[in-house]
């Protein structure tokens, strides 16, 4: 990998995260078109991650700092509700990850026919949570967060977008869209830290090749992600308060077709 390819991976990365576009359906189309096998895109893919969940901690630090100052109370108050409704929406990923992720993979796969369809199957959910408008609810309540989570748990499949997935079911469920678009980017730090650690000790234990990437690409790649991560994470929040996702289900739409072609 070259740093020209790392640097336009490391954007698709940082703005996919974000935006309900999947970015592991266009890192596989972005690995297809330059010709870049699984393997030495583990490591790559894992510094990418750490990037994008960089430029979250970054954009809302205010949130972050409330949240943390709350829980130093030692006390139940909204913070500590909100770190439970955030724990709570870990549960599903927590356990597809660790003991069904392979499963899921080996049913699946993982190649650009799968990318393909769950691009399509992102397409619908966006678009119905744009047209299916449900009574509005003043928080997210922490069965919501469970069924937030399961609709995370269900984006490990390639192409099937993780914020896209997160906020369209949350908008489904009628919670408010700024509150909901700060929880879903929130949600997703334990788990893609998580997946980045799991994916370091299986190349630690040699389970998994970490490929021969050089460190300047490495860079660039981290860097490239970081930067559209920020852009991504900030513009993101206000497509979903003005409610313009419909957009984003076309532009799926046609993405699923790209991959399907390729």
């Amino acid at each position: 990998m070259d740093v020209i390819e790392a640097l336009i991976l490391g954007l698709l990365q940082g703005l996919t995260e974000y935006l309900p576009v999947s970015s592991s359906g266009h890192l596989a189309i972005g690995a297809a078109l330059f010709g870049i096998e699984g393997e030495e895109n583990l490591a790559f893919t894992i510094v990418v991650h750490v990037a994008t969940v960089l430029s979250t901690l970054v954009i809302l630090w205010k949130e972050i700092a409330w949240i943390f100052k709350g829980l130093f109370q030692g006390k139940l108050n909204e913070e500590t509700r909100y770190v439970g409704n955030i724990i709570v929406s870990m549960i599903p990923i927590g356990i597809v990850g660790v003991f069904f992720k392979d499963q899921v993979k080996a049913i699946f796969g993982s190649g650009l026919t799968v990318v393909g369809c769950c691009l399509f199957l992102t397409a619908l959910l966006l678009a119905f949570s744009y047209y299916y408008k449900p009574k509005q609810k003043a928080d997210i309540s922490a069965k919501d967060a469970f069924i937030i989570g399961l609709a995370q748990a269900c984006a490990v499949l390639p192409g099937l977008s993780r914020s896209g997935s997160t906020i369209a079911t949350g908008l489904l469920l009628g919670d408010d869209k700024a509150k909901l678009a700060q929880f879903s980017f929130l949600m997703v730090i334990p788990p893609i830290l998580g997946e980045a650690l799991l994916d370091s000790l299986k190349m630690v234990k040699g389970e998994a090749v970490a490929g021969d990437i050089p460190t300047l690409s490495l860079l660039v790649g981290f860097i490239a992600a970081f930067v559209a991560g920020c852009l991504a994470c900030k513009w993101m929040i206000g497509i979903v308060k003005r409610g313009k996702l419909i957009y984003f289900a076309i532009y799926c739409a046609v993405a699923a077709v790209v991959a399907l072609v390729l």
